[in-house]
């Protein structure tokens, strides 16, 4: 079994991405802050640090004013701002992958464009005319989008030919043909342009530029697995705990948890006496409703399955980690044993995973919190999945919610 060990360069990814706002509590959460643990909370050291969300927006659109757009909620955790032009063809890829993470993620991204004109591209000027005469009408994003989609059309026109192209195209969008021609070669589109053309006549950098959540520009992969990746880690800090869970389960206590999978229930019974971090964590979880709607992002007949990280990267974590708990007796020595995933010693934290098999190899490096009592025969039945780093996965079995039963 392999650890889920993140990848340096990933790392240094999630890094530069990652904004310096205040860190929000899980669902449901009423510890207090993680400067100041009482003594009631489990040991634990908190890492989360909740994303910048929308607040490179406001300074943006000052500096930039109507020449900067945005589609998307404006409390949404991620902002991705590109600075793009229409006639390049770059541009035109990222801006067909930057669709689809909209599209993937419509409540956790705001997307913001930012105008780029390349002077030597021919019709570069032209093209933003266009987009900002639609802006005139409310359709700056389906201008925008039709610019990239079918951005071989018209590149390949003349410059005089482009007017009456993009008029047609306009009416095909809805607009007043009219009122857009007119707009095209109007005052206000004019200064737009002008503006645009001026802000970036001195800068020398390929395009498009990307930031995600920060001033730095983005340096990571740019396809479609990687973006999604960070925006769905990134997404994830708005339900990471800002602090050490409460201790609310006690070593006497029997706890049985029912973990409810499209494929059928499994029932566990929790070792709160021999791992009482990792029962209380996972009960905490559960009870925020943290694991409800999670993917079994890793699945190999067999062997296992990994549930845990509502990001369904399998990179994802609760904002905090704690110790490894490795109780005597305790072997992967028959299937059924339930553990917590880790990146290495002292790193449990959401992810959890459970066995089909013997796997004596894992003895001593995670720690097994439960036993299955029934439903054991569910594991078979789930979609194998395990996407090699960077792989855009078919989606995995969901795990609808794990309820837990105390006596």
């Amino acid at each position: 079994m392999r650890k889920l060990t993140l990848p340096l360069l990933f790392l240094a990814l999630i890094a530069s991405a990652c904004g310096s706002a205040a860190p929000v509590a899980a669902p449901g959460a009423s510890a207090p802050p993680a400067s100041s643990p009482s003594s009631a909370d489990m040991p634990c050291l908190v890492v989360n640090q909740a994303s910048a969300g929308g607040t490179q927006e406001p300074g943006l659109l000052a500096q930039f004013g109507d020449r900067a757009h945005a589609i998307g909620p404006v409390d949404a955790p991620v902002t991705i701002v590109v600075f793009s032009d229409f006639q390049c063809t770059s541009c035109a890829f990222e801006a067909a992958i930057l669709e689809q993470i909209r599209t993937n993620h419509p409540d956790d991204v705001r997307l913001v464009f930012v105008p780029f004109p390349v002077a030597s591209e021919d019709k570069s000027a032209l093209a933003l005319q266009a987009a900002e005469a639609a802006d005139l009408q409310g359709k700056f994003w389906e201008m925008h989008d039709l610019l990239f989609a079918q951005q071989s059309a018209w590149t390949a026109l003349s410059a005089a030919a482009f007017p009456a192209w993009v008029q047609q195209q306009a009416a095909g969008l809805g607009m007043d043909p009219a009122r857009f021609l007119a707009d095209f070669n109007g005052s206000v589109v004019a200064a737009r342009v002008h503006a645009a053309v001026a802000s970036t006549a001195s800068i020398q950098h390929s395009l498009p530029i990307l930031f995600i959540n920060s001033s730095t520009p983005y340096s990571g992969r740019v396809d479609l697995a990687g973006l999604d990746q960070v925006v769905s880690l990134l997404a994830l800090s708005r339900r990471q705990a800002s602090s050490c869970p409460p201790m609310i389960v006690q070593a006497s206590r029997q706890y049985i948890a029912t973990l409810q999978t499209v494929r059928g229930t499994i029932v566990a019974e929790l070792f709160a006496d021999k791992a009482p971090l990792a029962v209380n964590d996972f009960v905490f979880l559960a009870k925020a409703g943290w694991y409800d709607g999670n993917t079994f992002f890793k699945v190999v007949p067999g062997q296992l399955a990994e549930s845990g990280d509502p990001s369904g990267t399998g990179f994802g974590n609760a904002g905090y980690f704690f110790e490894t708990e490795i109780a005597p007796g305790l072997k992967f020595d028959k299937p059924g044993m339930l553990a917590l995933a880790n990146n290495g010693v002292n790193t449990n934290s959401s992810q959890f995973l459970i066995t089909e098999a013997p796997l004596p190899e894992m003895d001593g490096q995670y720690t097994i919190f439960g036993q299955v009592i029934s439903g054991l025969d569910v594991l078979g039945q789930l979609t194998a999945r395990n996407p090699a780093p960077g792989q855009v996965a078919a989606a995995g079995d969901t795990l609808q919610s794990v309820t837990i039963t105390e006596h």
